[in-house]
């Protein structure tokens, strides 16, 4: 599988997150830890630019949030 590339940009009114497959699946990954019974909300997981993420303006947080 090739390496993880995720790249999220945006506007005042809507958010892009792009990827390859590899990348599609570590988010997903991601999400499905997220979804984990076995925690509870407010577990977060940081992406930030030129890390987890391509270079960009915008870092990335998913978080669980039971009261939703």
């Amino acid at each position: 599988m090739d390496t993880p590339r995720i790249k999220v940009y945006g506007s005042a009114t809507e958010i892009t997150i792009a990827a390859n497959a590899a990348g599609l699946h570590a988010l997903a990954e991601q999400l499905v830890d997220l979804a984990d019974p076995e925690l509870s909300g407010g577990y977060h997981v940081h992406l930030d630019a030129g890390i987890n993420l391509e270079d960009g303006p915008i870092n990335l947080i998913l978080e669980r949030d039971d009261q939703l």
